[in-house]
């Protein structure tokens, strides 16, 4: 059995929580030893299409010319389209119904929680639809202190310094302008928002608090990649992440992997694998997040960085290989 993992627009996506899910889905078949293409022309038998876009409805059709397989992975919904890019609001219900389109065309259908499986399934889609994990890279959050030096030294830090960090793009949905109300309200604490996206491709609101408009505790450094990046997940405070919109959220799974303390807006996608006070924190609005955060940074509520790890490592690599050969072995044989 081969598999052919597509992604249109690796170069574009690679920065986004989708590019990582290319990562992750090719380290999970290696780890579970399924043989796996990232180009279409090769021979396979199931086609893994993870994109919605020009190229993808080609690809499908050569692959069922060929007798395979296609599973489509759901990265993508209607609600977490809205309030990101410019006229994506506009767009969205023409969006939906591309995806209930393009999703219908597959045998089994791929998302990574059962909130965004309720989601799709309440869009009348009648394909099979299982909830999987994208999967997280344990070995790559381990604690590493030179990891940690990278992070301090990049921005200077002093070890008094109380450091909130987040990462994401520059969406709306992503909860970046509150993010900015939160910091504005603790400026005794250093706050990071790591990620970046065209300016010109986002809201003027949005482009206009990026550029200008933001508190000066808080620091932009846009896309940020490998050592400190990493040191910054382990060795931050608390990373703190007020997204209104998600089908996972990666950047959540690489925080608990890290054993960070994390706080999180209060919304469905988490349920029922994140439990505030158990293994992470939640709020509902700023006053809320404002007031964990300080209890947080004065240690003043329980640690629950160990408690978050566990829950890291229930959706390791290794787990979704061993549950990604099952679902192509399923697909192929007819089981499901």
């Amino acid at each position: 059995m081969k598999v052919c993992l597509y992604f249109e627009g690796k170069e574009i996506i690679k920065t986004s929580g989708i590019g990582r899910a290319l990562k992750h889905q090719m380290a999970a078949c290696e780890s579970a030893g399924i043989s796996y293409t990232l180009d279409p022309d090769d021979d396979y038998d199931v086609l893994h299409i993870n994109t919605v876009g020009v190229s993808s409805l080609p690809v499908i059709n050569k692959a069922r010319a060929k007798g395979c397989k296609v599973i489509y992975h759901a990265h993508s919904t209607e609600e977490d389209f809205r309030n990101s890019f410019v006229l994506s609001n506009q767009i969205a219900p023409v969006f939906k119904k591309m995806l209930i389109s393009y999703y219908s065309k597959a045998d089994l259908i791929l998302t990574p929680t059962p909130y965004s499986k309720k989601l799709l399934e309440g869009y009348g889609i009648t394909v099979p639809i299982y909830a999987l994990s994208n999967g997280i890279d344990l070995n790559r959050f381990h604690y590493d202190p030179e990891k940690v030096k990278a992070f301090r030294r990049y921005f200077s830090l002093k070890d008094e310094d109380k450091v909130v960090i987040s990462v994401g793009l520059y969406f709306e949905r992503k909860g970046i302008l509150d993010f900015m109300e939160v910091a504005e309200n603790m400026p005794d604490v250093k706050f990071i928002w790591f990620g970046y996206t065209p300016l010109i491709s986002i809201p003027k609101k949005i482009r206009d608090v990026v550029t200008d408009e933001h508190p000066t505790n808080v620091i932009l450094p846009g896309y940020v990649k490998g050592a400190v990046i990493e040191g910054a997940y382990a060795n931050a405070d608390c990373f703190f992440f007020p997204s209104y919109e998600e089908t996972e959220g990666i950047v959540v799974l690489e925080a608990l992997a890290s054993s960070q303390n994390v706080l999180l807006r209060d919304i469905p996608v988490y349920d029922p694998w994140l439990v505030h006070g158990q293994n992470c924190y939640k709020g509902k609005n700023n006053e809320e997040f404002v007031a964990q955060l300080r209890k947080v940074l004065n240690h003043e509520c329980a640690d629950l960085r160990e408690q978050g790890r566990i829950t890291a490592e229930k959706r390791s690599i290794q787990e979704v290989g061993r549950e990604l050969k099952k679902i192509y072995e399923g697909v192929c044989e007819g089981n499901i």
